[in-house]
């Protein structure tokens, strides 16, 4: 039998908190921070913090491995670590083959060098050979769609641009291992499609894919296992559809805030909320109610599509402001604004559901699949104290009925 592709054992990571790089000390600068009256003071400040701790699980060859948690579990420390970004403080890895990592999108751009210069240049950063790169080379530039701007320099290029032109090359590697670490969270919502196409490719075709990502439907569709961290340790191990239900029933309730640094279209969806009810858990027959905050760089006229699924990610319910609704906001820059949607009676069975949240209009601004998530706790549309589950068969959703006889007609054959 052979061997894991990757061997992860008891691997920690510690930061000191407070600590202070300097690029040269002289031996009177330590003498006189040892005397110095705040001295103390400052060595009482320094904490330690471990980012990871005790983390182990193994990848087998072909496998696709989703890892998911809240932000701060550790997820990209330990992408990095597994990546020789930054080396572990305590435990061992093994890892055989070629590791290509997609960590950061862009890193290695030149802002003076074309758009094609680019190309050659980031893909040798990568681990491409020349050769590689040139067969390559109108496979990325389609995926792309900036063949018009080739030879333009790349700091004239729109944010939107340099992203697809990033990611293109990184996603055309072709290592035996694979690192991805939300590489869905940039771009418009259509072009996150397409990179969530490009990921399911790298993992069909029997590569070995690590895969961060807040978007739970993309890591069900691409990874069989997930692992999921919390507080820098192991929380969950096993297949995707139970590690991450155990997430989202872990996240139920929580604010979605919108990661500034990675933010590349105009509109966007800074914040959103479950304002009712508090606490995320909802009885049946009750309203529910979203509050989503927009912000956005330029005037946009913005339309809201709010998209609810169950524990199985099946779409059970799904509101667009603008085609059902005819609500559209205009969102004026440095003026947030916030859409609420509000259901007064949501007929929900008992069980987990996700929100998912699409900010359109004259193109798809943003899209934050999983952004929210609630649990409905009681069902008792017919007030006769029974309560129904989704376990036992009764479906998602209950809906008004009424069951009566009647006479039936006569019918002369």
């Amino acid at each position: 039998m052979s061997k894991p592709i990757i061997e992860i054992h008891n691997i920690g990571k510690r930061y000191r908190i407070g600590a202070q790089r300097e690029s040269y000390v002289a031996l009177r600068d330590v003498i006189a921070q040892k005397f110095s009256p705040s001295a103390r003071r400052n060595r009482e400040a320094l904490r330690e913090f471990w980012a990871l701790k005790d983390v182990s699980f193994e990848v087998e060859e072909g496998e696709a491995v989703g890892i998911i948690g809240k932000n701060g579990a550790g997820k990209s420390t330990l992408l990095k670590v597994l990546s020789k970004i930054t080396p572990p403080t305590e435990g061992r890895i093994s890892m055989r083959g070629r590791v290509g990592s997609l960590l950061e999108v862009g890193t290695g751009f030149h802002p003076e060098l074309s758009g094609r210069e680019n190309v050659y240049l980031n893909g040798a950063i990568l681990g491409m050979t020349r050769r590689e790169i040139s067969s390559k080379f109108d496979e990325i530039v389609a995926f792309a769609e900036c063949s018009k701007f080739l030879d333009t320099p790349v700091k004239r290029y729109s944010s939107g641009m340099y992203v697809r032109l990033a990611f293109a090359v990184a996603a055309h590697l072709e290592p035996e291992i694979l690192i991805v670490d939300e590489v869905l969270a940039v771009g418009d919502a259509e072009f996150q499609r397409k990179c969530l196409g490009k990921m399911g490719d790298a993992a069909k075709s029997g590569r070995t894919v690590l895969f961060v990502s807040h978007n739970m439907p993309a890591v069900m569709e691409l990874c069989t296992r997930c692992v999921r961290l919390s507080q820098g340790t192991v929380a969950e191990v096993g297949l995707s559809k139970d590690v991450v239900r155990g997430y989202l029933g872990a996240v139920q309730g929580i604010d979605y805030h919108s990661d500034s640094e990675k933010i590349v279209g105009d509109a966007h969806i800074r914040r959103a909320y479950i304002r009712e009810p508090a606490g995320g858990l909802l009885e049946f027959g009750h309203p529910l109610e979203i509050v989503a905050e927009i912000h956005s760089r330029v005037p946009t006229k913005v339309t809201l599509e709010v998209i609810i699924r169950d524990e199985d990610f099946h779409r059970i319910i799904f509101l667009p402001s603008g085609l059902r609704f005819g609500k559209t906001y205009d969102i004026e820059p440095g003026k947030p604004q916030s859409i609420v949607c509000r259901m007064p009676e949501l007929p929900l069975a008992v069980g987990n559901y996700s929100i998912d949240l699409i900010l359109g209009g004259q193109k798809a601004y943003d899209a934050q699949d999983s952004a929210l998530a609630f649990e409905v706790v009681t069902s008792d549309p017919c007030q006769t104290g029974k309560t129904f589950t989704q376990a036992s068969g009764q479906g998602c959703v209950h809906v008004p009925a009424e069951f009566y006889s009647e006479q039936s007609e006569s019918v002369n054959r």
